[in-house]
């Protein structure tokens, strides 16, 4: 019988240039496949008789180049832009998604936005799911983005209400969530509910609307964990539809029409301008796609 290896260490053998982080890392975003299919896991056990390819991403610029993009404006002053994110825009570059990010279109939008809180990122303060829709606010100055980051960071200073469409509904009209969400102890891809090494992540929700099977639902979010409306809707037996990861995709396929991203919105932005005392409050416009639900 074959000898039964670790995963991550049968590829540290074969690649001695790369680290185990660096393996880890290629594992945990999907670069390595096991006889066809990805691998679970960098500790799972492989033998030298299974098919093992790992797929070298290209290296991330150092430097994002601005691009003639469009953006959906909302507010804009000498200190930050506010804006409507159009569902499939990925905030800023990373494996995969090197160009047509968020960031290429700030930087041309902003020409003097170049590293404003850093190179990689400059102006990106929050951000949302590559499929999550609405409203986002980013720095145009180093002063502006201290003073924002330390509001999101707060979870006090900044009010953010998504709409999320939903399969089903809720035994109540409304409520709070309040647990610890954190990597998911099989599927290092997704988060999940955890009794300890989370984040503690806070959702109050209200059902707008529930008929044919399909609710939605406001939610006031106090923390910004990743993928939190997801995983606690999901949570309620309420899962946003649309959503391949969380949600049920076999069903969604059912519906009239059929969704084709998850069905979440950041529908309303409340926060203190960064170098003004001065309250301000953004709302994002329902995009079509999500607006035959409502």
């Amino acid at each position: 019988m074959p000898e039964l290896l670790r995963l991550d260490r049968l590829l540290l053998g074969r690649y001695p240039e790369f680290s185990r982080s660096r393996i880890e890392g290629l594992v945990k975003a999907g670069f390595v496949t096991v006889n066809g299919a990805v691998a679970e896991k960098a500790g799972m056990k492989v033998s030298d008789d299974d098919e093992i390819e790992l797929e070298i991403p290209p290296p991330v610029p150092a430097i994002p180049e601005p691009e003639e993009i469009p953006l959906d404006i909302l507010f804009e002053d000498d200190d930050i832009v506010v804006l409507n994110k159009a569902p499939g825009m990925v905030v800023h570059p990373a494996p995969g998604h090197f160009t047509g990010t968020l960031v290429n279109a700030l930087l041309w939008h902003c020409p003097g936005l170049g590293g404003i809180g850093g190179v990689a990122r400059p102006g990106i303060v929050h951000r949302l799911d590559q499929y999550t829709s609405g409203v986002m606010v980013a720095a145009k100055t180093q002063k502006a983005m201290e003073g924002l980051v330390k509001a999101f960071s707060s979870h006090t200073a900044v009010e953010k209400t998504y709409l999320a469409v939903c399969r089903g509904a809720p035994r109540l009209a409304s409520g709070r969530i309040e647990n610890l969400i954190g990597r998911h102890p099989v599927d290092r891809k997704r988060m999940a509910i955890v009794e300890k090494g989370g984040k503690r992540a806070v959702t109050n929700w209200r059902v707008v609307k529930a008929e044919g099977g399909i609710s939605v639902i406001e939610c006031a979010i106090e923390t910004g964990r990743t993928h939190q409306i997801r995983v606690h809707m999901a949570s309620l037996g309420c899962p946003v539809i649309g959503d391949s990861v969380y949600g049920k995709s076999a069903l969604d396929k059912r519906i009239v029409p059929a969704p084709a991203r998850q069905m979440l919105h950041a529908w309303k932005l409340k926060l203190w301008h960064p170098t003004e005392n001065r309250q301000m409050e953004f709302v994002a416009p329902v995009p079509d796609d999500m607006k035959v639900y409502l």
